[in-house]
């Protein structure tokens, strides 16, 4: 696994799957927003949020169907929603530098890693099938005292692992960002269809306390 002096880093490669469109502005800089669609090593893909600055599009397109390669970190911030008078737990990620390329090739489309720390209990749970999940939230440190907040899920024998793990703990992951689609019950009994964005862990360990 990675040294300690990386603590936030999403490497991804995939095709832009809609239209960039602008953001926000923090400050006087503009961000865009758009989806790419990365493959898994099975037959399904994975449609991601990113969010880049105009100060590093160099006036590139962005268009629909283009491949791109995607360096950068997950980032997490609050969004409140009026309907449901609460804020929900958003995550992107955030583009700090891309390349357009012609062919996928061989390399990992998908491939991350944290360094941070347990902030909620673990939620230990097996599938109607046997298998073993279990849920960690991970609190990934950055810049003016600020942290993301990661959702991450872990399986099999690694569930088992972070199942025991407390509140407190400092562990790094590797692993993949992932989208899963779910139906969520609304106040008037219909269902609504919404998107999650995860972390789908393939190896994690425990920082030793120096």
């Amino acid at each position: 696994m990675e040294n300690s002096g990386v603590v936030n880093r999403i490497n991804l490669l995939g095709e832009i799957a809609s239209e960039c469109e602008f953001s926000h502005d923090v400050f006087g800089e503009g961000f865009y927003s758009f989806k790419l669609l990365v493959p898994r090593l099975s037959d399904a893909n994975d449609l991601l949020p990113i969010t880049i600055s105009e100060r590093i599009m160099e006036g590139s397109r962005f268009s629909p169907g283009e491949l791109i390669k995607i360096s950068g970190q997950i980032r997490s911030y609050n969004n409140y929603i009026e309907k449901e008078g609460r804020n929900r737990l958003v995550l992107t990620v955030f583009a700090k530098d891309y390349e357009f390329c012609d062919v996928v090739g061989s390399e990992n489309p998908n491939d991350v890693f944290l360094d941070g720390f347990i902030c909620k209990p673990p939620i230990y749970r097996t599938t109607p099938f046997g298998r073993e999940i279990a849920d960690l939230l991970l609190a990934v440190n950055r810049s003016y005292n600020k942290s993301d907040y990661i959702p991450c899920i872990t399986w099999g024998r690694n569930a088992r692992y972070g199942a025991k793990l407390v509140v407190g703990d400092n562990i790094r992951i590797s692993g993949r960002m992932q989208s899963r689609l779910y139906q969520k019950k609304l106040e008037d009994e219909s269902m609504v269809e919404k998107t999650a964005y995860e972390v789908s862990v393939a190896r994690i360990e425990i920082v030793a306390e120096e």
